[in-house]
């Protein structure tokens, strides 16, 4: 199963701004240099010995995605599954879509958007044509 972020390369975080070497860093960049394996010196010079940086700063934390609610995807999925604790207990398999509608929606998936409509437009006609749907129970209002 693919997950989004390992489609994406590290370098897509970092600011990508050279940084100015002090004398020691500069020394101890060349030291690094000289002490890689052939493979290592091959990627560095591929690149370019000035633009290569051994001490770049570490990725930037990817944002907390929220919906248009303000709960991410693990407060949306922990308080879907609370209602439906509710109601018959729910399987693991069952929490794992959950989780997966969740992300998808939140990330924009446009699968599970397509996913999302259907199933808007699915309890819709089942209501129009008077079957039986199954909803989820109410949550309690804070007081």
């Amino acid at each position: 199963m693919s997950n989004f972020l390992s489609d994406m390369h590290a370098s897509m975080f970092r600011d990508g701004q050279p940084q100015e070497l002090t004398p020691e860093e500069e020394a101890s960049k060349r030291q690094m240099y000289e002490s890689l394996k052939p493979r290592g010196r091959k990627w560095v010079d591929r690149i370019g010995y000035d633009k290569w940086d051994p001490f770049q700063k570490p990725n930037d934390p990817l944002d907390i995605r929220q919906d248009v609610t303000k709960r991410t995807t693990q407060q949306l999925v922990r308080e879907f599954l609370q209602a439906m604790a509710n109601s018959d207990k729910y399987s693991n398999e069952y929490a794992q879509g959950a989780l997966k509608a969740a992300l998808g929606i939140i990330n924009h998936d446009e699968t599970m958007l397509g996913t999302f409509d259907f199933c808007l437009w699915y309890a819709d006609l089942l209501k129009r044509e008077g079957h039986m749907v199954q909803t989820i129970p109410q949550m309690p209002k804070a007081d």
